[in-house]
């Protein structure tokens, strides 16, 4: 089922658009937890920078010929990884854009320099209890194929969340509609970049270059 926030379109604002001529040719990434919100937030973030929106998950999907939990099955967690961080790799090359990535991707360090390098990290950190309410609604999250999945997502996040906190940027992902989200990453984005509200009036979507649309599916050969 899609997700009510992805079927309207953020439009663009005059100092989201002013936020994405800061990054230059880097990229926003967004990094953390599964079921913190990553895609649905990253949809409308883009659209509101009007930026291109990248979901590395897909991508890694569409570079194996299978899904995520497939890739799980049949060739495990370290070659998953391996292609997650090639696939990483590449769609940072092809900033700017707003790139989501999956829950394990910032815990290579290999990663965590490329998006230090090219983009610009966001970390939607969030509680258990928000995060186990958001992922009981799937059943398709490979590492929580076990008997006890919030013991499992509380290890997780044991492990993790030490390793989200080098993030550039961390903003609270929790129960509030995704447009109250996207605005603090707006408003935290613009205080990094010492970006202030423009003024007067502003031609919000002639402010910067049409996006580039999304290049073909990637190339690469075999599973990520």
């Amino acid at each position: 089922m899609t997700d009510p926030a992805l079927r309207s379109p953020a439009e663009p604002s005059p100092l989201a658009l002013a936020v994405a001529r800061a990054l230059g040719g880097r990229s926003l990434v967004l990094v953390g937890m599964m079921g913190a919100g990553k895609s649905s937030v990253g949809r409308r973030l883009a659209g509101r920078m009007g930026l291109p929106f990248i979901d590395a998950d897909n991508e890694i999907e569409a570079a194996a010929g299978m899904s995520i939990p497939d890739i799980f099955a049949e060739h495990g967690e370290p070659y998953f990884r391996a292609g997650e961080a090639r696939v990483i790799t590449r769609l940072l090359a092809d900033g700017p854009r707003v790139l989501a990535t999956g829950g394990g991707a910032f815990m290579n360090p290999g990663t965590r320099a490329m998006i230090a390098s090219r983009g610009l990290s966001v970390w939607l950190a969030a509680d258990l209890d928000v995060l186990m309410r958001r992922i009981r609604r799937r059943a398709d999250r490979p590492l929580l194929q076990t008997d006890d999945p919030e013991a499992t997502l509380a290890k997780l996040i044991a492990e993790r969340y030490p390793v989200y906190a080098e993030a550039d940027l961390t903003v609270q992902s929790r129960d509030v509609p995704h447009d109250v989200i996207v605005e603090e990453i707006v408003a935290t984005l613009a205080d990094r970049l010492g970006v202030a509200p423009p003024s007067g009036p502003v031609a919000a979507r002639s402010a910067v270059p049409p996006a580039t649309p999304a290049p073909d599916r990637p190339t690469e050969k075999g599973p990520a």
